[in-house]
């Protein structure tokens, strides 16, 4: 069925405070090439949907005003860019919507390419399964494919009860890597059943007292707080990788890696249903958990990423959009 030519969004009309988020009519995105048009049922709530919402991520990432947020989201096939496709209408799906575009998951319908997508986990609801793309690929990229995490490692994992945190302590644990995670004494109990063998409280202790020969840091945090990157160095064996998420806030990262003896990274997560869809077999055997603390309503986006910003949540953030 063609959806009606608007829809129902939460968009911005300038970057600002979290209340620049406003329920408001837009126009449907229009399918276009290969691109599939999904209804949304769920969409997850990312600190880069924080970062764009503030103003500080480039302009381009917004496209055009008003612009709909949202990167993550799980829902249903509408329209497949041709008969024989794959992904027909009805399938359950979840993926990563594009940018720069404007056109986020904040809404009623997401057009995006194919090769966003995944079929969703059937054991997921789609709340569940809008939590999971984005962090779930940053996790994945930085713990397996860049830090090639195996048995016999140890990974330090910082901000382990965060969004992406919680999915890189679960990736390491799985391929059998000894992990240590920083986190708050209220998540300690949780970081190890998510497979953490230990777990360090930022609040009472620092890391590099307690964390020696560090093969992989996964650093969640950034420099520009507590300068977590550059102490990471220290705690890493000579030859050890830090992997960081945060790499712009540290322009001198290369050189002070390099005059440690280790080595040091950034990573940048890009869209990737072939790799979503590995992720997806270890969702469905329940080797791996996406866990999802607060769940608001898509009139209540404003509040949610107050949530966010409050640096206080566990796992994920999610947007409900529609029954489904």
């Amino acid at each position: 069925m063609t959806p009606s030519r608007g829809m129902r969004a939460a968009a911005i009309e300038s970057t600002g405070t979290a209340d620049v988020l406003q329920i408001m009519d837009v126009d449907t995105p229009l399918r276009i090439d290969s691109e599939v048009l999904v209804k949304v049922v769920a969409a997850g709530v990312s600190p880069l949907d924080v970062l764009a919402r503030a103003g500080r991520l480039p302009a381009s990432v917004l496209g055009r005003f008003p612009a709909v947020l949202g990167y993550d989201f799980s829902g249903f096939v509408v329209e497949a860019p041709y008969g024989a496709h794959p992904l027909q209408p009805g399938d359950e799906v979840y993926g990563v919507a594009p940018t720069p575009r404007g056109l986020g998951s904040y809404a009623e319908y997401v057009s995006v390419p194919s090769t966003h997508l995944a079929r969703k986990p059937t054991r997921l609801s789609h709340v569940e399964a809008a939590a999971a793309p984005l962090a779930a690929l940053a996790a994945w990229g930085m713990v397996i494919d860049v830090g090639k995490a195996h048995e016999g490692q140890i990974v330090l994992v910082h901000a382990g009860a965060g969004g992406v945190g919680h999915l890189a302590v679960q990736f390491a644990a799985h391929f059998g890597a000894h992990v240590i995670a920083t986190g708050s004494a209220r998540n300690a109990s949780w970081l190890r059943e998510l497979g953490a063998m230990e777990v360090i409280d930022y609040e009472s202790s620092r890391f590099e007292d307690l964390a020696v020969d560090v093969d992989l840091v996964i650093d969640l945090v950034g420099n520009a707080r507590e300068e977590t990157s550059r102490r990471s160095l220290s705690v890493l064996r000579h030859g050890g990788l830090l992997v960081t998420a945060r790499a712009d806030e540290w322009p001198t990262m290369a050189e002070e890696a390099a005059a440690a003896r280790v080595r040091a990274t950034g990573f940048a997560v890009a869209p990737d249903g072939q790799t979503l869809g590995m992720i997806s077999r270890l969702l469905e055997s329940g080797d791996v958990h996406v866990y999802v603390d607060q769940v608001f309503d898509l009139a209540d986006a404003a509040r949610a990423h107050a949530a966010l910003e409050s640096g206080h949540t566990r796992g994920k953030v999610v947007l409900k959009v529609c029954d489904g």
